[in-house]
């Protein structure tokens, strides 16, 4: 199958030129000007960008969490990110205490396979991890799990103690790997839920106040040190707020390798979110939880000067119908999490271009071709170039959309954007070549995407 993509603008992390893409099977391996060769499909991009296909390094699909599970399952948590422009994600398989590091990552290729419109990987969220499964790690890292989670939050279920924490990043480190930090002091925030819920403040804004910047602050600069005794590189994810990120811009001042995310949620919504009324707060209880507003300057600053190297989405929704209701009484028993897979890619177009905020190379390099670095896919993923899988994304820079959960394909019945305009509206997509969003519409198969290897992380 050959595939003709003409008159294009297309923009990597590096390149804004006009030319033609010829793909065969599922790489691209002709790019030039006015290209005259024979296909099967032509396609006319005259007047759109043409970039590389979206990568979320975060997502959920699946995830049993606060008694209940994320909403989104592969099938249509993957179809709806290929909806927004991206066509691979990095999904966390959890070993649970007592388990197996293998039999984790087993189970989640268990609920994977079939179903995934677009490619996948995997992080492992570890919550053990003795001298003698450190073997087992590496293991995995040999067959293209390279990177780990830890958690500083959730006593009892996710946490685990700065030991642990030391041994994963020094087995991950000496190999190639990587360690992405859920960096909070969740120790402290769990005498802070107990206080606030001992004098009676059980609404949804709860969640919010009893989580402050600075136990997300301490979290990642105890993380980072932590890093930095044991010689290894450090992730930290979904990073919310000024206090943190001051955090790993020090250690980058000094030449460490700290690298960190943020989320669009933390760039569009604040805390003015959890005053809505009602228990419609509950709608953002996430975490880290949403923040001040005027935190979101600082992050875009961030997001230009590279301080932030990533965004990614945290995708893990909950409906508010019995899902989030859980917590109708009790903000800590609202399952934490939202959706956002889908509305990633034109959201930090609107939001970082059109605004003015950021150039359309940084747009990419944020939104697929950092990620791909970071955690041992390019240039296989993130750019497009000959050689490249043919994960390319039409792009209508011009159209604009308005968010609804009436018209996103999330399975969850609300939108944390409901109703905001963008401009931006991802046309087409091409996953390693076929076709599986054309004008807007889902025209492929569950079953399309395949497991990704992964190589060796932080190639940035």
């Amino acid at each position: 199958m050959k595939t003709l993509i003409r008159n294009g603008r297309i923009i990597t992390a590096v390149d804004d030129y006009r030319a033609d893409i010829l793909i065969e099977g599922e790489t691209i391996s002709v790019i030039g000007a006015k290209l005259e060769m024979e296909a099967d499909r032509v396609i006319d991009a005259s007047g759109k960008l043409v970039i590389p296909g979206g990568i979320d390094p975060h997502t959920h699909m699946e995830l049993p969490f606060g008694g209940t599970q994320a909403s989104d399952d592969f099938r249509t948590g993957t179809i709806a990110a290929a909806h927004g422009g991206t066509t691979s994600i990095i999904d966390f398989a959890v070993q649970y205490k007592g388990q197996a590091l293998i039999e984790a990552v087993d189970n989640w290729h268990q609920k994977a396979e079939g179903k995934t419109a677009i490619d996948y990987g995997f992080h492992l969220i570890t919550t053990e991890l003795e001298d003698n499964q450190i073997e087992e790690m590496h293991t995995l890292m040999d067959e293209g799990i390279t990177s780990f989670k830890l958690f500083m939050a959730y006593p009892g279920v996710f946490l685990v103690d700065d030991a642990t924490i030391f041994r994963a990043m020094s087995a991950a480190g000496e190999r190639g790997g990587l360690i992405c930090m859920h960096a909070e002091n969740g120790i402290v925030i769990n005498e802070i839920i107990k206080r606030a819920l001992a004098q009676g403040r059980t609404a949804p804004k709860y969640h919010a106040l009893t989580r402050p910047t600075r136990a997300e602050a301490e979290g990642v600069h105890r993380a980072i040190a932590i890093a930095e005794m044991a010689e290894a590189p450090v992730y930290i994810v979904h990073l919310s707020c000024a206090d943190a990120l001051e955090q790993v811009r020090e250690a980058r001042d000094r030449g460490l390798p700290a690298f960190a995310e943020t989320c669009p949620q933390y760039l569009f919504l604040s805390y003015d979110n959890y005053e809505e009324p009602g228990f419609e707060g509950a709608k953002y209880v996430m975490t880290p939880p949403l923040r001040e507003k005027w935190n979101q300057a600082e992050l875009w600053k961030g997001l230009k000067m590279d301080d932030l190297q990533v965004i990614s989405t945290d995708h893990c929704p909950f409906c508010m119908k019995e899902q989030k209701e859980l917590g109708k009484d009790d903000f800590s028993k609202i399952p934490n999490g939202a959706p956002g897979v889908e509305h990633r890619v034109p959201l930090i177009y609107n939001g970082g271009v059109v605004e003015n905020r950021i150039s359309l190379n940084r747009f990419v390099e944020l939104t697929s071709t950092a990620a791909a670095k970071m955690f041992g896919l390019f240039p296989k993923k993130g750019t497009i170039a000959v050689g490249s899988d043919a994960d390319i994304v039409i792009f209508d820079a011009e159209r604009q959309q308005t968010i609804s959960a009436a018209t996103h394909h999330m399975n969850v019945d609300y939108s944390a954007y409901e109703g905001k305009t963008i401009t931006g509206v991802v046309e087409t997509v091409l996953s390693r070549g076929r076709v599986v969003i054309e004008n807007g519409e889902y025209v492929g198969q569950a079953g399309d995407g395949k497991f990704l290897k992964r190589g060796t992380c932080v190639a940035m």
